[in-house]
């Protein structure tokens, strides 16, 4: 069954791609593709039947807009930086302190901060964080939670 969600995911994420006009820029596209696919798999954890088809669907679809509104306008070095900011915020910063990145070559910049530091129920660590990115002077903010996973590292929960 698991296997089936994946590769819905998948299905979605290459017609969402494949929907797109000419115009798109390649960086939108991947962007789209692995927003489509994580949304997706995402979506797909939530409900049964029907209404688990339904968030797979809306999360392929959020998803991928957010990938593509994301990748055109980052560069894989942005990623990169933005992604290696984040774990290390998570891993070493104290709730409030935050960790930044730049790259110079196009004036790109962002910052992840923990927020909040727990342990679930179940004795997992986890992390609320905010994280910005600015692109050609504005700025986007997100916020999620992250859990320490048994091998050391962190998953984005939401």
């Amino acid at each position: 069954m698991k296997m089936t969600r994946i590769l819905a995911a998948f299905t979605m994420a290459l017609l969402v791609a494949a929907c797109q006009g000419s115009g798109y820029g390649t960086k939108e596209t991947g962007g789209a593709i692995l927003g489509a696919a994580g949304g997706g798999l995402l979506g797909s954890q939530f409900g049964s039947g029907s209404g688990q088809i339904a968030a797979t669907v809306a999360g392929t679809l959020i998803g991928a807009w957010i990938g593509s509104e994301v990748g055109r306008s980052l560069d894989r070095a942005d990623q990169l930086a933005a992604e290696r900011t984040t774990v290390s915020a998570l891993e070493y910063n104290p709730d409030g302190q935050r960790s930044t990145w730049r790259n110079p070559n196009n004036n790109t910049s962002g910052y992840t901060e923990p927020i909040r530091t727990y342990q679930t129920a179940s004795g997992v660590d986890c992390r609320d964080y905010r994280t910005t990115v600015v692109i050609d002077g504005r700025s986007e903010t997100a916020t999620g939670t992250a859990c320490r996973q048994s091998d050391g590292t962190w998953r984005i929960t939401n």
